[in-house]
């Protein structure tokens, strides 16, 4: 079980499984940097909740190229939108499908990869 919303079981595993081959493309040691449900409207606590998933791989060695060349090719064919957000310090890619985003930053400086991202909101009964 990854959450405690049945709901949310299939969609925390979708975007689980979509960022664990995306930081395998990087390299072979991720370290999980977040996992659990988050509430979607602080307007409204416990009403609706996503579950949010991050990763980060330190030994990616040529990640730029392995962005643009591999992982961005494969998340479109795959039906992922796809957004440039980058800046001076990162390459940034995020990537958007049935309501799940996540993003990967690639460090301009060194080998370091980060990926974060959610599901979409899920009511809760």
């Amino acid at each position: 079980m990854i959450t405690r919303n049945t709901e949310l079981d299939p969609l925390a595993e979708d975007l689980a499984a979509v960022i664990d081959g995306v930081a395998g493309t990087f390299g072979s040691t991720a370290e999980r940097t977040v996992e659990g449900e988050l509430d979607c409207d602080p307007t409204q606590p416990g009403r609706l909740l996503c579950w949010q998933y991050g990763l980060r791989v330190d030994d990616a060695s040529d990640a730029i190229r392995k962005l643009v060349d591999v992982v961005l090719p494969l998340l479109e064919s795959q039906g992922w939108r796809t957004r440039d957000r980058s800046n001076p310090r990162e390459l940034i890619a995020q990537f958007s499908r049935d309501g799940a985003d996540f993003n990967v930053h690639v460090s301009r400086a060194g080998d370091g990869v980060a990926i974060v991202g959610s599901t979409a909101c899920v009511s809760v009964p």
